[in-house]
């Protein structure tokens, strides 16, 4: 299985459906519906910022999206809101997207979303995802990579946990809960530093 750098032109719509399959619950209040939110992501995902996994007839499976100090995988901004929200839709967007994002971690290379297609999962895509992530964090010289699990995805902590990712720290959405659907996530780290990972 080849986990390729960049997000090819042709596979931005599927790119953008596989990213709302995996987040559409935790997003959908806030960008829904799915006939505004994948032209959305269609138009905000960075290409410089994935990793992607095909099969052999050319049908995307996985992505996995990261941050760096130049943006994220899955940003945007008020202008990319508004072309398909609106002036008002895309006002309110904003500030409640705001809430979920996180600074950028000079010391930890962050993932910004990891995703498999259903009926691929359990098959070691995302786990070849995980490893092109901790390589790629590794050639650009961080000391740990972080990623956020929500507690509902049982199954990717697992994942998680077994590649070898701790947890670091966990915090509650409080009334957030209502708009995002999940009440807690976790924050979990990947040591690279010498004689780990």
């Amino acid at each position: 299985m080849l986990v390729r750098q960049g997000l090819p032109q042709t596979y931005r719509e599927d790119a953008a459906r596989l990213y709302w399959q995996a987040f559409g619950g935790k997003l959908g209040r806030v960008l829904g519906p799915e006939r505004r939110a994948v032209p959305f992501l269609a138009r905000v995902l960075r290409a410089d910022h994935c990793l992607y996994v095909t099969d052999d007839h050319g049908t995307l499976l996985g992505i996995a999206g990261f941050k760096s100090p130049l943006g994220s995988f899955a940003g945007g901004d008020k202008d990319d809101l508004q072309a398909v929200y609106g002036k008002f839709g895309a006002l309110w967007r904003q500030g409640v997207l705001h809430l979920l994002q996180r600074d950028i971690d000079n010391e930890r290379f962050l993932v910004d979303g990891i995703c498999v297609e259903r009926s691929w999962r359990g098959q070691g895509i995302g786990s070849a995802l995980l490893d092109a992530l901790i390589a790629e964090a590794r050639w650009r010289g961080y000391t740990a990579v972080r990623l956020d699990v929500i507690d509902a995805n049982i199954r990717a902590r697992a994942l998680y946990e077994r590649i070898g990712f701790m947890p670091w720290k966990s915090e509650t959405l409080g009334l957030l809960r209502h708009v995002f659907g999940f009440s807690r996530s976790t924050t979990m780290i990947y040591d690279l530093s010498p004689g780990k990972g």
